[in-house]
């Protein structure tokens, strides 16, 4: 049940909506800045990155600054990136509406971005969606980033096991079969290292922690990296 409650972290539509990492910059006082590894500085080309999501990308239950896009800006700036990521997680957002909403997001930008982080489908899990139906929405939105020519790091959904062998089988083949499909780069599965473990978990046992969203970023960061240097 924890694993079910867990992969459906993005399905509450009850969390706030994101808001561009640029803007949401956490004070530190001075021990913690004297405490803080020294980053590299930041260094050539600005890279766009539109990470487009449910509320695991929104930052839901979180403190301002404290989402996942954030944690990614930071970290791609700590590389040597000159990184700025907006935050286009909308808590609840199904496959459809992400379907719905992604040109809209990308025409508000003030450029095309270099890349497109995406993570939908737990909400599709939720309503227990016909995988087929995922597939095609997933699909339609890779259309569309492909027809501008935007790269792609797919952060992929899993459903669980007790929604039986077939949805789930049918459901986890989407992700990969789709990234090789488009050429997109497949982080499998993006609670990968937070499920279960209630230490970054808050306190509702289905969203991720400060902490929690930290060991996303530790993990998935490294595969935007190496896809931001290809572009180079």
């Amino acid at each position: 049940m924890l694993l079910q409650a867990l992969l459906l972290a993005g399905c509450d539509d009850r969390g706030a909506q994101g808001v561009p990492a640029e803007q949401a910059n956490v004070p530190v006082n001075g021990a913690q800045a004297a405490a803080a590894p020294a980053a590299s500085v930041p260094q050539g080309p600005e890279r766009l990155v539109l990470a487009f999501g449910d509320s695991l990308y929104a930052g839901y239950g979180l403190a301002r600054g404290q989402s996942f896009p954030d944690g990614l800006q930071t970290a791609l700036r700590s590389a040597g990136i000159n990184a700025t990521v907006v935050n286009a997680g909308v808590s609840g957002d199904t496959t459809a509406a992400g379907r719905q909403r992604l040109a809209f997001s990308l025409d508000n930008l003030k450029r095309t971005p270099d890349l497109v982080v995406l993570g939908l489908g737990g909400n599709d899990v939720l309503r227990q969606i016909p995988p087929a139906t995922t597939r095609e929405n997933l699909k339609a939105m890779l259309d569309e980033l492909k027809r501008r020519k935007i790269p792609v790091v797919l952060t992929g959904m899993m459903a669980p096991p007790n929604l039986g062998a077939d949805y789930a089988g049918a459901f986890n083949r989407i992700f990969p079969e789709l990234a090789e499909e488009y050429d997109a780069v497949l982080y499998p599965f993006v609670l990968n290292g937070v499920i279960g473990n209630p230490a970054l978990m808050q306190a509702d046992r289905v969203h991720p922690n400060a902490k929690g969203v930290q060991q996303m970023v530790t993990r998935i960061a490294p595969v935007v990296t190496e896809r931001l240097q290809r572009l180079d």
